[in-house]
């Protein structure tokens, strides 16, 4: 049984949720504030974090608790689930490593069915590796079945989301891929400067390993490619 932490400091909205999640044969655990979700986690890690981003009298609370679940592990799957939907929120949750940015007008419905996605990819961590499910272009290496990826024989660590938008990428070297594309592929559904962030963010993620990373080229007006001649 999958084991999902709700953070959420309004009362009425996180027993809404847990309802829902335990409805849907998870082992769902609520949290009011950012200090009672990380003294649970230092214990025990969930397998999905859903974080509210204002907690109680922290305005940004949410943002900080990620911060420390991303400090614990590089691969949880963290969604913001916020009323605040301004742009710079979105692209700071983002930044921050979360693998997905929703406001509180989504429906419980459409709420489960991402949970559902990102359970589904996560599964693939745990499968034994398959030669065929590595992708090998020049120093890049992505397999499939782990969700792990290497660039000079050293780990990347991404995000659920980020995998999957460099996994479209690199499927075919030259060839560009719109943010269309990108959402599509990756199975979320956001704006384009979301999609802008997540790859700014894979950018920064390779050139910490490598300063002379420059495969992902942007394509103004239409989208991103991997370029693969020189890598």
């Amino acid at each position: 049984m999958k084991k999902i932490a709700i953070i959420e400091d309004e009362n009425a909205i996180r027993e809404n949720y847990i309802e829902m999640l335990s409805a849907q044969g998870y082992q769902v655990s609520g949290y009011e504030n950012r200090p009672q979700a990380e003294a649970a986690f230092k214990e025990a890690l969930p397998d999905l974090a859903i974080v509210d981003i204002g907690l109680g009298h922290e305005i940004d609370g949410g943002f900080l608790l990620c911060q420390t679940l991303r400090s614990l592990s590089k691969t949880l799957p963290i969604i913001f689930l916020t009323a605040r939907d301004s742009e710079i929120d979105t692209v700071c949750g983002l930044r921050m490593g979360a693998d997905d940015y929703l406001t509180k007008d989504i429906s419980l419905a459409h709420l489960a069915a991402r949970i559902g996605a990102l359970f589904r990819r996560m599964e693939a961590l745990e499968q034994p590796a398959d030669a065929n499910a590595l992708i090998t272009r020049g120093q890049l290496t992505l397999d499939t079945q782990r969700m792990q990826v290497l660039w000079q024989h050293q780990l990347v660590d991404l995000t659920v989301t980020e995998f999957w938008m460099l996994h479209s990428l690199a499927q075919r070297p030259g060839h560009v891929k719109s943010r269309n594309d990108l959402m599509s592929d990756a199975k979320i559904y956001v704006d384009d400067s979301t999609i802008t962030s997540h790859v700014k963010r894979i950018r920064k993620k390779f050139i910490a390993l490598d300063s002379q990373f420059d495969c992902i080229d942007t394509v103004y007006g239409m989208g991103y490619r991997w370029e693969q001649p020189t890598c």
